[in-house]
């Protein structure tokens, strides 16, 4: 099942596409933003499940699937956005790490 980031990118992409189909309008930029801005609400509301700040009643025992589920619904707009600004989202993060890896090391850590 495993993946490279390049074929989750076009997996997901392929998804987006079959979206256009149905929703009312294609999303632009905004639509992605506003979408990312909901989900990371949602990655935040089963964080606060599971570490027990919410006085529930019921069975939770799926949170940990839940909570895999929103962080993919996080990443997935990520690269919406990345695909509708033309941007390399593989080398836009190997080159951020990298410049987090000087950082550190310039600290001596």
């Amino acid at each position: 099942m495993s993946k490279t980031f390049a074929e989750m990118q076009d997996m997901y992409k392929k998804i987006v596409k079959r979206f256009n189909k149905i929703e009312l309008r294609e999303w632009n930029a905004e639509g992605a933003m506003i979408e990312l801005s909901k989900q990371v609400g949602e990655l935040a509301k089963q964080v606060m499940i599971k570490e027990k700040y919410y006085a529930l009643e019921g069975d939770v025992s799926d949170i940990d699937e839940r909570l895999g589920n929103e962080m993919a619904d996080v990443i997935a707009q990520v690269i919406r956005l990345a695909d509708f600004y033309k941007i390399d989202l593989e080398k836009a993060y190997i080159e951020a790490r990298d410049d987090e890896d000087r950082y550190l090391k310039s600290r001596r850590v």
